[in-house]
């Protein structure tokens, strides 16, 4: 049995080395180099990786039925004393009783986003399998639905094409960028990789496949094993660039992506931490009109959705002291969900400073929701959302109940007409009112 368990071991590895040799990595124009290294550094442990699960399968395939039961058994108690004895370090991330990650998890989420949504899309307004008509590309792709996440999303599924809304935004220096994607590979990728490029370029008269369109921008490079930015500028010989292994994102699940410019600076938030912060990776002036999605040449094919952009840097004391109202986009909330979700905690944090500094300042929280659904069911969708929101500022943040009021608006009193995804976005918020 030793005997043939080491033959069916050394053929797999054999056949296994021959496969990864026969693999390329296909990277193009300046960035080839940079990320062929970073590249095959995490082949070497794919290989580790794969070499392991080879030797695995053989000792399963090979080992008798009573063995099986014994394993599995002896499986089963161990799993039950990790439950048991669970401890920060096995299980870094708090979960709530659903299961889902806790909002306390996040806590170096240090960011706040602005008062201001530029753009917003959610493929909304696109019939299931066409390309979206609001974007375009020099590959293919069509809209979808998966099983793992509610709404449209956009698959790019032309391996090293690029994909542009066709309209320009207008980004402001500083200015937050997030999105959800759900990170596939094809059949021959070893690993994910895709970026997202922010760009100037004068009107729509530019070759949005180069690999460094219009006259300056920056690259996020997002991969299964690290991130990494390289901003260019016409007439500069070099690049400014840094990278980062920090958590990088997972394959095969849906993953959220926050993008935070700011002048110079440029951050990146994913799982709970900041994973990236380069404090003069960008070229001045930032006066980015465009951004788009490239992917590398057979590695990655992504679903994607709920791209938004706003202005960065809320002034919150300013709002809710001042002004007597503060309009937050920065607390989440799934699809017809009341349930506050982890990405909020800065926003949060943030109001929640200002209340502990002001202890004699009093506050209605206020949901309001888009005219998608029926008026009843909005209403009431609101006004969960509005005494989740005062349950986590109580509970998390340790801000007095009392202090705290909440009602819903559903989707009475909108600040834009519900005609846009764009303008949807801006109907859903969350307002906070000085009493």
């Amino acid at each position: 049995m030793k005997t043939l368990c080491k033959v069916l071991l050394m053929t797999a590895v054999i056949l296994f080395a021959s496969n990864v040799n026969a693999q390329k990595i296909d990277v193009k124009g300046k960035l080839k180099d940079a990320v062929n290294n970073r590249a095959n550094n995490h082949v070497d442990n794919a290989i580790d990786k794969g070499l392991d699960a080879v030797e695995n399968g053989v000792k399963d395939a090979v080992t008798s039925d009573d063995d099986n039961s014994s394993e599995k058994q002896a499986d089963e108690n161990n799993n039950e004393n990790r439950d048991e004895n669970s401890s920060e370090e096995a299980k870094p991330q708090t979960q709530n009783k659903q299961g889902k990650v806790a909002i306390q998890s996040y806590t170096k989420y240090d960011f706040v986003p602005g008062d201001k949504v530029i753009y917003y899309e959610d493929f909304s307004q696109d019939a299931i399998g066409d390309f979206p008509a609001l974007w375009n590309t020099d590959g293919s792709g069509e809209v979808k639905t998966v099983n793992i996440a509610p709404g449209n999303w956009f698959h790019m599924n032309s391996e090293g094409s690029v994909y542009l809304p066709l309209s320009e935004i207008n980004f402001p220096e500083n200015f937050i960028c997030e999105f959800d994607m759900i990170t596939t590979s094809t059949e021959d990728a070893q690993n994910f990789e895709c970026a997202i490029c922010f760009f100037h370029a004068e009107g729509t008269d530019f070759d949005f496949s180069s690999l460094f369109p219009g006259d300056n921008g920056i690259h996020f490079h997002m991969t299964d094993f690290n991130w990494s930015a390289n901003s260019y500028q016409e007439g500069k010989d070099n690049m400014k660039e840094g990278e980062s292994s920090t958590s990088p994102v997972i394959k095969d699940e849906l993953n959220h992506v926050i993008i935070w410019v700011q002048k110079s600076r440029a951050r990146i938030y994913f799982n709970g931490q900041k994973t990236l912060d380069l404090p003069t990776v960008v070229y001045q002036p930032v006066n980015y009109n465009h951004l788009r999605f490239s992917l590398w040449s057979t590695y990655s094919v992504p679903y994607v959705s709920n791209i938004r952009i706003t202005t960065a840097g809320a002034d919150t004391r300013s709002k809710l002291l001042t002004d007597g109202k503060l309009v937050s986009y920065g607390i989440y909330f799934d699809v017809n969900k009341d349930a506050v979700k982890p990405e909020s905690y800065g926003a949060l944090n943030d109001i929640a400073k200002v209340l502990k500094e002001n202890p004699d300042v009093r506050v209605k929280i206020v949901g309001y929701t888009d005219s998608d659904g029926a008026d009843a069911a909005n209403l009431d969708l609101s006004k969960r959302r509005a005494a989740a929101v005062r349950n986590e500022l109580a509970k998390t943040f340790g801000i007095e109940a009392s202090r705290l009021e909440s009602d819903g608006k559903g989707e009475t009193s909108p600040v834009a007409p519900n005609d846009t995804p764009s303008n949807k976005a801006l109907n859903r918020r969350v307002e906070f009112i000085k009493l």
